[in-house]
């Protein structure tokens, strides 16, 4: 009688690591083996998880992640948030009042675009007063943008300082082990459109035409990525109320912050943006006529007020806006892709609450006669 020998089974071949589901796309079919071959993202070659056949992947690369190494501990977190609880527009006893109740670190994630931007510009540029004269401008520069990729209304933070020299690779594990990470939200082909735009606005400025009939710009070898970058949130208490400072994990400086106000200087600053903003809009303009000729009275005539109305502007808003006092950076606010607005290319906002002005000088003294009554001045 015949053995019958059962039939050699192949070994079967570990089960490969799980990529992480954000990192994975499940649309390759294996041609050897018919097997879904998971694909992280940028990742050219890939190798079936079952039969081990390597495969070439063609398309678009992805987006390419970096990070940024962390410099800031959670010590040096806390003394600048201490540090920026002391100030003239803040409340008197904050920095002795306050408390520190936590403090975070996470990595909040920024698109970056590096380009070398090169074109021309013809237009017109003002040879004096009454004069342009024709202009041809050049460009040909590297430029890089960054804006936050997630909603950052908590955090007030909207552009980073960073060079090609911080940038690491990504290594999700890490970053995950070591504090919380936020993943992008925001639209990758509207950053490529706000980046565009910076660059032409960038240029523009740079010519410094009052006229352009012709322009053209390109981009060349634009890079785009992500950039995970470290931060810390410290939340602390004042009077029953919770506020927050942003500290910048590579340098250590506030990158936000917000704190009740002082309302002294909330009311000096409305009184002296009322008394200086009236003397300069009467008293300047008057002088301004006196001296004034013909060829430029209207520019001299529009100086003083301008700027008397931009006094009393200032003051108001800081009497009226002042209970909450919010530092924000220039350098981490998001990058200009055209003119401001308001007076001054927006120094100066808008005057739409001049209306109101006049009303809450004439309140400014009850409220400081009440404040005197319950103690709360010396």
């Amino acid at each position: 009688m015949s053995t019958l020998t059962p039939p050699d089974l192949p070994t079967p071949l570990p089960t490969p690591a799980p990529i992480p589901a954000r990192e994975q796309a499940q649309g390759l079919i294996c041609p050897n083996c018919s097997g879904v071959v998971p694909i992280a993202e940028g990742v050219r070659i890939v190798q079936c998880p079952y039969c081990n056949l390597h495969s070439l992947v063609q398309g678009e690369r992805g987006v390419r992640r970096w990070q940024v190494a962390r410099r800031i501990d959670r010590a040096g977190a806390e003394s600048a948030a201490r540090g920026f609880l002391s100030g003239m527009r803040k409340a008197r006893d904050l920095s002795r009042a306050a408390k520190i109740e936590e403090i975070l670190l996470v990595y909040l994630p920024f698109w970056r675009v590096e380009a070398t931007v090169a074109g021309w510009l013809f237009g017109r540029l003002r040879k004096d007063k009454d004069e342009t004269k024709p202009d041809e401008h050049y460009v040909f520069e590297s430029m890089h943008w960054n804006d936050a990729a997630v909603d950052v209304t908590e955090f007030g933070v909207h552009r980073i300082v960073v060079s090609r020299q911080d940038l690491l690779p990504f290594d999700s594990q890490a970053l995950h082990a070591e504090a919380m990470v936020f993943e992008p939200s925001e639209s990758r082909t509207a950053a490529q459109d706000e980046a565009r735009a910076h660059f032409l606005y960038r240029s523009r400025t740079a010519a410094g035409q009052t006229t352009t009939s012709y322009e053209n710009i390109q981009l060349m070898r634009p890079e785009f990525a992500l950039v995970y970058f470290p931060v810390w949130l410290a939340r602390y208490s004042y009077r029953n109320r919770v506020y927050q400072v942003v500290v910048d994990g590579v340098s250590g400086k506030v990158m936000y912050g917000k704190a009740p106000g002082n309302i002294l200087y909330r009311a000096a600053a409305l009184v002296t943006g009322l008394a200086v903003g009236n003397l300069v809009l009467v008293n300047g303009t008057i002088l301004a006529g006196l001296v004034a000729n013909d060829d430029d009275s209207l520019g001299l005539l529009l100086l003083p007020i301008a700027v008397g109305i931009g006094l009393i502007v200032y003051g108001y808003r800081q009497f009226r806006y002042g209970e909450e006092v919010e530092d924000k950076p220039k350098e981490f606010q998001k990058a200009a892709s055209g003119p401001g607005q308001g007076l001054f290319g927006g120094t100066i906002p808008g005057l739409d609450d001049l209306p109101e002005m006049m009303k809450t000088g004439m309140t400014v003294l009850d409220d400081l006669q009440e404040m005197s009554r319950k103690g709360r001045l010396p």
